[in-house]
């Protein structure tokens, strides 16, 4: 099932590329799903039916969508999917079934599999997708639907309001003075993944000895991977549990990723993963998730209302020639950071203005630091 849903996103994928090289027309999904009804009549096709059929019009979902992405996102052209590489998935969008006494999930033609189940639910299963990771791991991911719970928004206040801001060295500094240290795991596993890496290459193509190489060179993937992830939601439910308002920088983390000395340092800090995680969490705890533009200059403005525009990113802390005071540039960052975020004047200079998690906007903010609001819907 794995392999045939491969083979239709591919298929499918081919189709439209050749439809628009040769009649500049974009097939749409639709004509795909009746010309996939078409090919399974085929003999030479007839493995095809071994597969769910709603399972295989999800694959052309798929391609679908990544066009879309594609052309009004602009996230990279779609690419053909590999017999060898990366993970594979089935969807199964009915019957699905889950026995948690017994540790079971049963989906579509293939019945009642035994499995480890993290976490019961109590709701109407929606869908279910099944993945093979590149160690071999299987993997069912259960999309259910659960009843509509408000929680009760907590006001903006000034009093249990934090501005967080990111970076290479600390991982995040908060505006009350509070450091989370860089656990750099993929630097940490860098010189065995080399090594790794290096014994997998001199292994002959296609032989069993290059598989067990590439196999121990997931794992270890696999294992930095769930570290940075294990790290990113621990500290993300920390803050969401200490703070009622969260303010963060609306970072452009591709543009960040174009710099090639820093391109690494960065992509082990998960930085798009947390700001994610820590909106969700907020708004799951009721407070209030704010965000500021990518150019203000939270690190460049002292607390004196002068900007230092000769600022370098190797300058860590710098001295105000207005007042004379001594800046630490994350800490001074992350108060900045806040201060924007709850200036209800605050607009910057590509357009964006302070954006809340939840039910309530930033309008005014009184004396006491509390700040009253319209309410927002998503």
């Amino acid at each position: 099932m794995l392999g045939n849903a491969r083979f239709v996103y591919n298929w499918a994928l081919d189709r439209r590329i050749k439809e628009y090289q040769s009649e500049k027309k974009s097939i749409s999904a639709f004509t795909l799903m009746t010309e996939l009804t078409q090919l399974k009549k085929n003999p030479e096709y007839e493995w095809l039916k071994l597969s769910v059929a709603q399972s295989l019009q999800q694959s052309i979902v798929n391609m679908d969508k990544a066009f879309t992405r594609f052309f009004k996102q602009k996230k990279g052209f779609p690419k053909f999917k590999s017999k060898h590489k990366g993970t594979h998935s089935v969807g199964f969008p009915q019957n699905t079934k889950v026995d948690f006494e017994n540790n079971k999930v049963s989906v579509n033609k293939i019945g009642w599999i035994k499995t480890k189940i993290s976490r019961t639910f109590d709701g109407k299963i929606k869908t279910a997708t099944i993945e093979k990771k590149p160690t071999g791991k299987f993997f069912v991911s259960i999309t259910v639907e659960l009843p509509d719970v408000k929680v009760k928004q907590k006001p903006i206040s000034k009093v249990n309001a934090v501005g967080i801001d990111t970076g290479i060295k600390t991982f995040a500094t908060l505006s009350d003075g509070t450091e989370i240290e860089n656990p750099k795991h993929l630097k940490n596993s860098i010189q065995r993944l080399k090594v790794l890496q290096r014994r997998a290459s001199k292994k002959q193509k296609g032989s069993s000895n290059r598989k067990k190489a590439n196999l121990k060179v997931a794992l270890l993937h696999e294992k930095i991977s769930n570290q940075r992830l294990d790290f990113l939601h621990k500290t993300t439910t920390a803050i969401a549990k200490q703070y009622n308002t969260v303010a963060c920088e609306n970072l452009n983390i591709s543009g960040m990723m174009r710099n090639h000395k820093l391109a690494q340092s960065i992509a082990d800090l998960g930085l798009g993963r947390f700001y994610t995680l820590m909106q969700y969490k907020m708004k799951e705890q009721g407070g209030n998730y704010l965000e500021i533009g990518r150019f203000e200059p939270s690190s460049k403005m002292c607390g004196c209302g002068v900007i230092n525009k000769n600022l370098k990113l190797s300058d860590r802390t710098w001295t105000c020639e207005s007042c004379g005071s001594i800046n630490d540039r994350d800490v001074l960052a992350a108060n900045n950071i806040l201060k924007f975020a709850l200036n209800p004047k605050n607009k910057t200079t590509d357009g964006m203005s302070g954006v809340a998690c939840g039910d309530v906007g930033v309008s005014q903010v009184d004396e006491a630091g509390t700040v009253s609001g319209r309410s927002l819907r998503p």
